[in-house]
């Protein structure tokens, strides 16, 4: 398809188009504010196409500001043929147990102009995730807005210890159910689904989010067992360290987004003593070998008809 001003593609025929051509929409978590300009740039001088995300937790614990402190630097970084805004994680119940006002948060991110927005009911039972998603699917569709909502455990948020990976990935612990999936998605009808095959989230805690990250792997044959079960994008949360033979191989078998945080936030983090300048140009540059060598999209704002 090709774009003119009058027919621009939303964020959901974008990920539409993306599962259909074979290729991954990156979501990129900006925990503070000047990464955003060298995110944007990085995507424009590959032609590539990728989300501009903010998660509830990166205003809480890291310093993006607020919800419309990302929406006001991205109207001034955005690149509508590179770009669009995403609202990742706002959690039901947060990584420290607390519930919270998420559907508040929710409309007011859909009355700002976020073009997708994410809730995770991932702490709760599945029918109470059931009902949470359903309330915000209903609330951002009637908007023309995209939902993505998660089922399944994809751990590492919270702080803590957590079981040997080994043993989590033997278990199958906390991995998606293919019948439950089935059942959510018929019901909630959400867009798009995160699911847990795996993968795991970067810790956030200021004791270990400093560390390299452990490099997890995929169940791919869980997931074509969740797709088997429904036809929807999914969602693969925690990409960073993942081995790049396991993501090209999950984008093959259903993921149409990967949401990507660690690996340029932490050059962010070890470079700003150096000054603003130099930390943008370390997340520039891990932006480049990102898009060119994990997950090999350069050119995919082309292949999904983003053309002036």
């Amino acid at each position: 398809m090709n774009t003119t001003a009058s027919s621009t593609p939303t964020t959901a025929q974008l990920m539409q188009s993306a599962q259909q051509a074979g290729i991954v929409v990156p979501g990129f978590n900006i925990p503070y504010l000047p990464m955003m300009a060298p995110v944007v740039q990085a995507l424009r001088d590959c032609n590539a196409f990728g989300l501009i995300m903010v998660a509830r937790l990166e205003w809480v614990k890291f310093e993006s500001g607020s919800m419309k402190a990302i929406r006001d630097q991205y109207e001034r970084d955005k690149d509508p043929l590179h770009t669009r805004l995403h609202l990742d994680h706002i959690p039901v119940i947060d990584e420290d147990q607390f519930h919270v006002p998420y559907i508040e948060e929710i409309t007011e991110a859909i009355n700002m102009g976020y073009e997708s927005v994410m809730v995770d009911g991932s702490r709760l039972s599945l029918n109470d995730n059931i009902a949470a998603t359903q309330a915000i699917c209903e609330v951002a569709h009637a908007a023309g807005v995209s939902v993505e909502s998660e089922l399944g455990a994809v751990m590492g948020h919270e702080d803590g210890p957590m079981p040997p990976y080994e043993e989590l990935f033997a278990s199958g612990k906390g991995f998606t159910d293919p019948q439950e999936a089935k059942r959510f998605v018929e019901e909630t009808k959400t867009d798009w689904l995160s699911v847990a095959i795996g993968s795991i989230h970067g810790a956030i805690s200021a004791a270990k989010k400093n560390e390299k990250k452990l490099e997890a792997r995929l169940d791919i044959a869980h997931l074509d067992r969740i797709r088997e079960a429904i036809d929807v994008p999914f969602v693969l949360h925690g990409g960073t360290g993942i081995r790049k033979e396991y993501i090209m191989d999950s984008i093959k078998h259903g993921i149409a987004k990967i949401n990507i945080a660690t690996a340029i936030r932490q050059p962010y983090e070890q470079t700003i003593d150096q000054g603003v300048d130099k930390a943008q140009q370390a997340v520039y540059d891990a932006m480049l070998h990102v898009i060119n060598n994990d997950i090999e999209i350069a050119g995919s704002a082309g292949i999904l008809g983003l053309t002036q």
